[in-house]
């Protein structure tokens, strides 16, 4: 982990950015005092696509009109 000044920050902003894109934790320092961390961002997992498959089927009159006694219930 390094630790640089606010202004050796704002100077030199896309070198560290380099260096934390290679896995580096970079603490900036304000009057000697830690005020931030640059870490890299988490790279997000790879989805696995069908795997709720059959978990939920749609019914067949899912489209259908609902009931009177349903639909009564959102008439204000």
């Amino acid at each position: 982990m390094t630790e640089v000044s606010v202004h050796e920050a704002k100077t030199h902003l896309s070198r560290l950015l380099r260096r934390v894109t290679s896995g580096e934790e970079v603490v900036i320092c304000r009057s000697g005092k830690p005020v931030a961390r640059l870490v890299p961002v988490a790279r997000p997992k790879q989805r696995q696509l069908g795997r709720d498959r059959g978990l939920f089927v749609v019914p067949d009159d899912f489209d259908a009109p609902l009931p009177e006694d349903v639909l009564g219930d959102f008439d204000s």
